[in-house]
């Protein structure tokens, strides 16, 4: 790659020979960014250079759009010594996230138009990716989530803001809705899209009794067992269909919920969509033993059946997304075991290696990955200009290198808190270089770690989303 010193800031790119992932599938070809904006793609190369763009031979790489994130907990404000917008958005990049979704469980919970207001301001200085960001439902804030997404059949799209987020269980921080009355209030009398972390949590608190003196770790899924996560994501959609509101159901876990979903009729998973994580598509009962509460989060990592029919409803298109729910602490909470220890992990620096590992190994395919990662999540939300490679979308664009083999290392971690789950797998399809808005931000041209190419603020920009109606 050459140019990269001298005009980092640069937004007309040309990238030659790289194996391109179109929707038409992966053809070999240069890609022409004017302006942040995609504005040539020519199968089989032949693009002439221009003096005033970037040129970047890709020779021997695949090149995907940016991916996107549609569940971080970036934990800004009131935890930045975890994380805050600034070293989320770098370990973003680093994994080749070029936008993400942040939740609002912070402290001061985000449940005021004001207050995500005030994070998208903080996020236009800091970040180096495209963000956006959900408004937390409270069982008394329905007018603020008006003022953010609108009434039914009045959507309202600001910039930065993607939908509401409601915890049906307890979780992490003080959010929660979980009374039905509460719950079918919000979902009548908003627009916009409603994002549920789905837990029963009157069955949360009955089970938590029975298992409240154990100090093992495999408690926890035992606690929040799949049929507590069933309850909840049928309640949520059943007040979805009644209402007709747009629904997406956060992190699925339990093949008992990947099976009830697959009962929808194509036109209900249009307006009822889900999403999967890594985490749960990559370990099982025998690694959480192995690693403890490292492993540790909500809903839990399961069971191998549970693993497998995920992966399964995954290809034949029920679950539709990937997420990370990026959500780090320190290891030295972590280490206060079960049930003490806080429940999260990071995950964004490594979501795109470890799924184009999957595809490596055969259990998917690389358009596949670039679908949940990238197409798929788009659409879900209705992001404007993002999610492929395609003439007149941004130029959010990632090289990566399907051969290349780097350990993950705690060591080489951009986020705050300094670890991995995945610490010692060895794995491909990691970024070598990251591009938003036709900037280059990341570079991993010079080591495993890489480095950030511009400073904070310099790139990314307010996703926009058309409103839901």
């Amino acid at each position: 790659m050459r140019g990269e010193g001298e005009a980092t800031m640069s937004r007309n790119i040309l990238i030659t020979g790289a194996k391109m992932v179109l929707p038409s599938g992966i053809e070999q070809g240069d890609l022409r960014i004017e302006n942040g904006i995609i504005t040539d793609i020519h199968i089989g190369g032949g693009l002439d250079p221009r003096a005033d763009e970037i040129i970047h031979n890709a020779d021997g790489l695949h090149l995907l759009p940016g991916g996107i994130d549609p569940q971080v907990h970036f934990r800004e404000p009131g935890h930045e010594f975890k994380e805050d917008l600034q070293s989320g958005s770098l370990a973003a990049a680093s994994g080749g996230i070029t936008s993400f979704l942040d939740m609002p469980n912070n402290n001061p919970a985000a449940i005021t138009l004001e207050s995500v207001m005030a994070k998208i301001d903080s996020a236009s200085k800091k970040c180096i990716t495209n963000y956006g960001f959900f408004i937390g439902a409270t069982p008394t804030n329905l007018t603020e989530l008006q003022k953010a997404v609108g009434k039914p059949d009045q959507g309202i799209a600001i910039p930065g803001i993607c939908g509401i987020k409601i915890f049906m269980g307890s979780s992490t921080g003080d959010l929660l809705v979980h009374e039905k009355e509460h719950l079918e209030n919000i979902f009548t009398n908003t627009g916009g899209l409603i994002a549920v972390h789905a837990e029963d949590e009157n069955r949360l608190k009955q089970r938590f009794e029975l298992m409240k003196n154990r100090t093992d770790i495999a408690a926890h899924a035992e606690w929040r067992d799949d049929i507590t996560a069933l309850n909840a994501t049928e309640l949520a959609v059943g007040f979805a269909q009644k209402t007709g509101h747009r629904l997406h159901v956060l992190h699925l876990t339990s093949a008992a919920e990947a099976d009830f979903l697959a009962t929808l009729t194509k036109e209900e998973r249009m307006q009822i969509t889900t999403e999967a994580l890594p985490q749960h598509l990559t370990f099982d009962q025998h690694d959480v033993e192995a690693k403890g509460v490292r492993l540790k989060m909500n809903p839990p990592i399961r069971y191998s059946k549970d693993r497998e029919t995920l992966w399964n409803r995954l290809l034949d298109g029920t679950i539709t997304c990937i997420a990370t729910d990026h959500a780090p602490h320190l290891l030295e909470d972590k280490a206060k075991g079960w049930p003490n220890a806080p429940s999260g992990m990071p995950g964004v620096e490594t979501s795109l290696p470890v799924m184009l590992t999957h595809a490596r190994d055969g259990r998917c395919t690389i358009e596949q990955v670039v679908a949940w990662m990238s197409t798929n999540v788009a659409q879900a939300y209705q992001m404007v200009s993002k999610g492929k490679l395609e003439v007149g979308l941004d130029g959010d664009v990632i090289l990566v290198d399907m051969n290349k083999e780097i350990m993950v290392d705690d060591d080489n971690s951009w986020t705050k808190v300094g670890w991995n789950p995945f610490h010692g797998r060895t794995l491909v399809g990691w970024p070598m270089l990251t591009i938003v808005d036709g900037v280059p931000v990341f570079s991993r041209d010079s080591s495993d770690k890489g480095r950030a190419l511009v400073g904070p603020g310099q790139a990314g920009k307010p996703l926009v989303m058309m409103p839901w109606n």
